[in-house]
């Protein structure tokens, strides 16, 4: 999405190999007000963020302070429920007017779709025909007024992805597209193997690795501590919050191991682990708080979300916190509140 434009206005042909089409929203950018920056007041960051993950989590909040096209996602869910209060058999459930309400949004951008690309069977190609949040949504005001372009070639896929690259081109649909330069605009790496992403692997006291740990299910308290692997904090999204604002949980989940360094200093603690019972206990809230989503995905098209299609293949406590980001984060208030570092096992100097 990102990179299709400028090819598009500098490449003498390019051609799109597309697997399932993406979601395409208005972005509406524009230049930043310098009076309204002005108005910040300290803390307006945190504030915003939270803002933002309440509103995306479905909560209440009085201001919509981000206002962009994912809160508005949520906005239409909400005024969907509030204006549709009966069908043909009587009143509607709250699963049927969040359904209605999803279907409406997603007809707004495949009609924008239809506004934008003049050639009829393209912009059907390019229409999204799943449902809100299968995948990731995407926002761009250049995108599909890229396909009105002489030089630039849609290959569908349908879902099938391309067949295999060869030395000089690539094959979609039983068909070899001779190529000069092939970019791999598949995103980033997420949900891969840790090892493959850091370049090294951990180790536990007995030297067994994480990954040999991990091969049947992660395992893990709050998905920072993982038992038999002492003074080791991971930051990930496994069995720990996951927000659309990705960078929002990093905060939270770095000042929770903040909080823990800072008491672990303070009373001289050396070594600190998760303790078995801690570590079954959240991998059995993980997996019971996965059911919740699992229909949806099973219904979605393949994607990093549901394991290409296959939720259940990926195993329910390999999952991130079910409840939402903004009940995880309450979970790490409550739990520095209770004080005493519950869960986890710390060894101290003697005489301290």
């Amino acid at each position: 999405m990102q990179c299709v434009p400028h090819l598009g206005a500098g490449a003498n042909h390019l051609t799109v190999f597309q697997r399932t089409p993406s979601s395409i929203d208005v972005r509406a950018n524009r230049p930043t007000d310098p009076n309204w920056v002005k108005l910040l007041a300290p803390g307006w960051q945190k504030q915003r963020m939270d803002n933002f993950s309440i509103l995306l989590s479905g909560g209440h909040q009085t201001e919509d302070l981000v206002s962009d096209g994912w809160t508005e996602i949520i906005r239409n869910l909400i005024l969907g429920q509030g204006a549709r209060k009966f069908g043909q058999g009587g009143p509607l459930t709250i699963e049927e007017l969040v359904e209605l309400a999803d279907f409406e949004k997603m007809e707004q951008v495949r009609a924008r779709v239809d506004a934008v690309v003049k050639d009829r069977n393209l912009a059907e190609a390019l229409k999204p025909y799943y449902r809100q949040f299968c995948k990731r949504p995407c926002f761009h005001d250049e995108y599909l007024d890229t396909f009105n372009r002489s030089n630039v070639t849609l290959v569908d896929t349908k879902g099938q992805g391309v067949d295999r690259i060869t030395a000089t081109g690539v094959v979609a649909n039983g068909i070899e597209y001779p190529v000069d330069c092939l970019i791999y605009a598949t995103g980033f790496e997420v949900g891969t193997g840790y090892t493959r992403r850091s370049g090294f692997e951990l180790y536990e006291r007995n030297g067994q690795t994480l990954s040999e740990k991990w091969s049947k299910g992660a395992r893990s308290f709050h998905g920072f501590h993982v038992r038999d692997f002492p003074n080791c904090f991971v930051i990930s999204n496994i069995q720990s919050g996951f927000t659309a604002n990705f960078p929002h949980m990093l905060a939270e989940q770095a000042s929770h191991i903040a909080y823990i360094v800072k008491h672990c200093i303070a009373a001289q603690v050396r070594v600190i682990e998760a303790s078995a019972e801690s570590e079954a206990d959240w991998i059995e809230t993980i997996k019971e708080l996965a059911i919740l989503r699992r229909k949806f995905l099973e219904e979605c098209t393949p994607g990093y979300y549901n394991n290409e299609g296959k939720p259940a293949a990926r195993g329910d406590q390999d999952g991130w916190y079910g409840a939402g980001p903004i009940a995880f984060v309450k979970v790490l208030e409550d739990w520095r509140a209770d004080g005493g570092l519950k869960g986890l096992e710390l060894d101290r100097p003697s005489g301290t």
